[in-house]
């Protein structure tokens, strides 16, 4: 581990607490909208709205919140199996709620890992798949594309030796797969960042002149129980 990452073990995924911990900061898993598959500075609209999501999220101190479907539900229950099976037939891991480190002149990433190796040396990366997916998988013996770039930025965050890509299906063999740092991808990761926290700095800046420059401000108030879940 890092010795300048910090670990938030008594957060829970998916609370009030792990939100704010998260808040204003970019996270692992969304790092594939601000970096290509072939590693160039991704700018298109996905870029553009994340950067107004997390300047958003620095100006209010709130994360908006996201609608949880049958996918998100079904993942939750499997990353507990996942990880149960983990620790009982490789190796013992501890849940983990939050990791962040700063990697570059206050630049700070989070990372959220599914499980974390009790010598703090490795962690787990658990996805639930539809049963064509795990067949994908496991005849590939491959991470998918759109989750390569979650597993390295969170090598990245911790320093681990490596994280163990867990794809699991009901009824399917569990798959794991093994993943150590690409310097490739760290690097990239890291200007990618470095450009993205700019983009989002001077978003913030903006908003603030703009207020500062207006003749008149009008405040609101937020209503946090009539707020529309999209």
């Amino acid at each position: 581990m890092h010795t300048d990452a910090t670990i938030h073990h008594d957060l829970t995924q998916g609370s009030d607490e792990w939100l704010a911990a998260r808040n204003g900061l970019l996270t692992a898993s969304e790092v594939k909208l601000i970096l290509t598959p072939t590693l160039k500075i991704a700018n298109n609209e996905k870029t553009r709205a994340h950067v107004y999501e997390i300047a958003a999220q620095r100006i209010t101190g709130y994360t908006e919140p996201t609608y949880i479907g049958d996918e998100m539900l079904r993942g939750y229950v499997d990353e507990v199996k996942a990880r149960d099976l983990y620790s009982e037939h490789i190796a013992p891991v501890e849940e983990v709620g939050f990791i962040t480190r700063d990697v570059l002149d206050g630049c700070v990433i989070g990372y959220s890992p599914d499980g974390m190796g009790i010598m703090g040396d490795f962690g787990i990366e658990c996805k639930s798949r539809r049963q064509k997916f795990q067949v994908q998988v496991v005849t590939g013996n491959a991470i998918p594309d759109e989750h390569i770039l979650q597993v390295q930025t969170g090598l990245l965050v911790t320093g681990w030796d490596y994280i163990d890509y867990i794809s699991y299906c009901g009824g399917l063999p569990m798959w794991v797969i093994r993943s150590e740092p690409v310097r490739e991808y760290q690097e990239a990761i890291l200007i990618a960042a470095a450009a993205f926290e700019k983009q989002v700095a001077e978003k913030v800046e903006e908003f603030g002149n703009r207020l500062a420059s207006a003749p008149v401000v009008i405040d609101t108030e937020r209503e946090i129980e009539q707020e529309m879940v999209i």
